[in-house]
């Protein structure tokens, strides 16, 4: 084996030319337009991380969460633009894989293919979870009851056992459930239904899910600005004492609930080639639903912690629980079908981006041929939709929503990090190009001087501010270790970027991107780090005993 081979990479024109219809497989239905593709990023943000995690990050980090989400947002912001930027110069499906393909080489491109599996596939998992959950609240509230071994996966209900918690569901269940052979038969049948309901909608056409994600998002859109003007008038001001209650170490245990809640927008560049003018409305759809959702998410952040004192908002369904200690009930029935509805829409949106980012790492050699296959009556990518329904429906049935909440938003980390560190390897383009034909074009600032002093200028507010925390920070124990090991090395690449931004004249967005991203890692906890770490040893060995030997770069040499 060659290591160069490993670094080897795919022309942006070599990329397009792949990407188009030929006859190896059907083009796809070009539909889709600017409104349509910030739908979709609205659908896939505002979900899960809205109705579910939101209410954990506001436990966390009290009130003071928000700053949260705005660094979040900024992260996501540059992050986008760099989004943005490859998805006018390769404007095909793949998303953050094709676009390490072009600049990092095949071996990092099948990396962030494989982290890109947990960020759509396993996170789908959660959103299932929490959308069975608010579901089966509605039915109740509709008098309809579903047996308890029925409404909850298997490993909570064991460990609610395990627990004695008496009083909880999770015990209820493992009690009344029926058993085979010892077995206790237990499983979250809405969540198991709603994933096969999606894997065929997405299968019969990407027109008839924009129809469906379009009319879904006007819906749950309403809903929410209904419940942040109800809310208003409960707020008491009181409740945002203390704004930071468990200090700003407490708002950053919350990054992996309230980073998934922003993780949507990456799913739109997906759809490049449903696109009727990707170069021009993918990096809009991809803004425009970012920004609409940042204002959205903190607006509701300082209602929730406002409404209720932010200890009583560690729940799986805040939203309904805000409004049910405020006794306003028939809110609650609005609340549970928002959430339905929004996370229904989250569900669409991820389900469509899986199958695209297996098909393009197909039609590169790396995955057998199959997966690249198109539906010849519904031009979708038939073969991929249904092994993503797998993918998502069976571990429903034996793991839980925290484990997979965690591991989706590393994963998706490390990929926008390698999109930020992507564009900076890409030859500049002058100032003129692409501008008279509507495409985007990352504005380039020059990081020369401006990434030292901020560096600088950010070393000496520390010091200013909090005059120990740099010694502190290297005086590792065994106490301190998960949190300052990564911010030590937070702080040497810090450096290193003002250092090469000098030498190199790097642009500043993506840099701030890289920096934004790597800094929301740190949060991260190591068993966060241990589990990424399993799963990426996992994608080599796939990758080594398959996709290097099949792909079709390797057969050209």
């Amino acid at each position: 084996m060659n290591l160069k081979t490993l670094f080897r990479k795919k022309s942006a024109t070599e990329i397009l030319l792949h990407g188009d219809a030929s006859a190896e497989h059907h083009s796809m239905n070009k539909v889709l337009r600017v409104k349509d593709l910030t739908f979709f990023g609205i659908a896939a943000i505002i979900g899960g991380g809205t109705f579910s995690a939101i209410g954990n990050a506001c436990y966390s980090g009290g009130p003071a969460v928000i700053f949260l989400y705005i660094i979040c947002a900024v992260a996501c912001g540059f992050t986008a633009m760099c989004y943005a930027e490859f998805a006018s110069r390769v404007p095909v499906s793949g998303s953050a894989y094709t676009y390490a393909y072009v600049t990092f080489g095949e071996l990092f491109a099948w990396i962030i293919g494989w982290a890109l599996l947990m960020e759509y596939s396993i996170g789908n998992i959660y959103i299932a979870f929490s959308w069975s959950g608010y579901f089966t609240n509605l039915l109740e509230a509709m008098g309809a009851n579903i047996p308890s071994w029925l409404t909850i996966n298997y490993k909570e209900a064991h460990r609610a056992f395990l627990d004695n918690k008496l009083a909880s569901e999770g015990y209820t269940a493992w009690m009344e459930a029926p058993q085979i052979n010892g077995l206790h038969i237990i499983f979250d049948l809405p969540a198991v239904l709603i994933n096969i309901l999606i894997t065929w909608l997405v299968y019969i056409g990407t027109k008839e899910s924009r129809n469906i994600s379009n009319a879904m998002v006007i819906i749950k859109l309403a809903i929410i600005v209904l419940i942040i003007l109800v809310g208003i008038f409960y707020i008491d001001i009181d409740n945002w004492h203390p704004f930071m209650p468990n200090g700003f170490g407490g708002v950053m245990t919350a990054v992996s609930g309230v980073f998934f809640a922003y993780i949507g927008f990456d799913a739109v560049s997906t759809l490049a080639e449903e696109c009727e003018n990707p170069q021009r409305d993918l990096p809009r759809g991809m803004i425009y639903s970012l920004i609409i959702c940042t204002v959205v998410f903190i607006i509701l952040c300082l209602v929730l912690t406002g409404m209720a004192s932010y200890t009583l908002l560690g729940v799986s369904d805040p939203l309904a629980e805000i409004f049910k200690i405020k006794g306003v009930k028939w809110m609650l029935f609005i609340v549970s079908t928002a959430a339905v509805i929004a996370m229904s829409s989250v569900l669409l949106v991820f389900q469509m981006g899986q199958p695209r980012i297996w098909m393009t790492m197909s039609r590169d050699g790396l995955l057998p041929k199959r997966f690249a296959s198109i539906h010849p009556k519904y031009k979708t990518p038939g073969f991929a939709t249904i092994v993503t329904g797998f993918v998502v429906g069976v571990p429903l049935f034996f793991t839980d929503e925290k484990f997979v909440l965690d591991f989706t938003s590393i994963g998706t980390l490390f990929a926008f990090v390698l999109v930020c560190g992507g564009i900076l390897m890409l030859p500049r383009r002058a100032d003129d190009e692409v501008q008279t034909k509507g495409k985007f074009k990352l504005p380039y600032v020059n990081a020369k001087w401006i990434m030292p002093m901020l560096v600088v200028i950010s070393f000496c507010l520390l010091q200013y501010f909090n005059s120990g925390y740099i010694n502190d920070m290297f005086q590792i124990t065994a106490d301190n270790a998960q949190r300052n090991i990564p911010m030590i090395v937070f702080f040497i690449l810090c450096v290193l970027l003002a250092v090469f931004s000098f030498i190199k004249n790097l642009s500043l967005i993506p840099v701030l991107g890289l920096l934004s991203c790597c800094y929301l890692l740190t949060g991260m906890e190591a068993a966060n780090w241990k589990w990424f770490s399993t799963w990426l040893a996992i994608g080599l060995v796939v990758y080594f005993s398959y996709g290097y030997k099949k792909s079709k770069l390797n057969l050209k040499q």
